[in-house]
């Protein structure tokens, strides 16, 4: 694996790489767990090369969020990417993404209203911007994010096809399920900030998920499920649910009733760690 940190050098090897095959971008921004390395499988199954990125993005962070706090790990994760078998670590300063005097922005509307685009302003700009530099820089035929982070996804699929992206196109945008603890917490860099005491009792959010999904299959109105999911997670600790929402999971759109697409959308704190979930409603999970 060569681990890169110049622009000038990743466009060299990604040249040469595309003569080899099909070339797959896995973009992060580090302490990888498995969630992530299930993406890199993914992706190694796919393509001929992998690239994979490491990039603390400032841009998708608000003043007040933990930027600074925000887990970095290049070694331990590089080692990681090593055992995988990824074909290039893109791993750059924050100077040679954002160089001096730069001065453009990606905003996306629709998708990036409401549920995490609501409770952090500027945020889905920062991922866009990023994530279309990505695009650019590497110029992959595939890319893989995971299904964590729905909205995002949402909008980096609105993104490339508003603006006509062929690396990769949008229908090579590929989402990865979900990675879940044992306990059914989905995995998440930001799971280290919790306390022993705040992670046991962080399994309480997708159990509560589970409970109010159980709960609108069997006929009750969504305005009840969705209360009594709210009580059951500030029971066990959460302060506050930043938000509780039944979606369609392409438009992302509210909806009063679950349908077929129908997604449960979730962000909660316990103690300072702002956790988020989203699983399908229209089958038993």
């Amino acid at each position: 694996m060569r681990i890169i940190t110049r622009l000038a050098d990743l466009r060299e090897e990604t040249v040469r790489l595309r003569h080899h095959g099909t070339l797959a971008l896995v973009p992060t921004m580090g302490a990888l767990h498995e969630g992530h390395l299930t993406l890199v499988r993914e992706a190694r199954a796919a393509a001929a090369s992998v690239v994979v990125s490491i990039f603390v993005n400032p841009r998708q962070f608000g003043p007040n969020e933990d930027l600074d706090a925000y887990p970095r790990q290049l070694e331990r994760d590089a080692q990681a990417l090593q055992g995988e078998g990824v074909t290039v670590l893109w791993a750059p300063e924050p100077g040679e993404v954002y160089p001096p005097g730069y001065a453009t922005n990606i905003s996306v509307a629709g998708v990036s209203s409401g549920l995490c685009g609501g409770d952090r302003p500027g945020h889905f700009d920062g991922v866009a911007t990023v994530v279309c530099k990505l695009f650019n820089q590497v110029r992959p035929d595939m890319a893989f994010f995971g299904e964590k982070d729905w909205q995002q996804l949402a909008v980096i699929r609105r993104m490339a096809r508003d603006l006509d992206l062929t690396f990769p196109p949008v229908e090579a945008i590929h989402g990865v399920a979900i990675v879940r603890e044992a306990d059914g917490l989905a995995m998440s860099s930001r799971n280290a900030y919790l306390s022993p005491v705040q992670r046991t009792a962080a399994a309480a959010l997708p159990r509560a998920m589970r409970e109010a999904i159980s709960a609108l299959q069997s006929g009750s109105p969504a305005a009840e499920a969705l209360a009594g999911m709210r009580s059951r997670l500030a029971a066990a600790g959460f302060d506050p649910v930043d938000y509780a929402e039944l979606r369609d999971g392409e438009s992302l759109q509210e909806v009063e009733r679950p349908g077929p697409a129908t997604r449960l959308f979730v962000a909660a704190r316990i103690g300072t760690t702002r956790l988020i979930d989203n699983m399908a409603v229209g089958a038993r999970q």
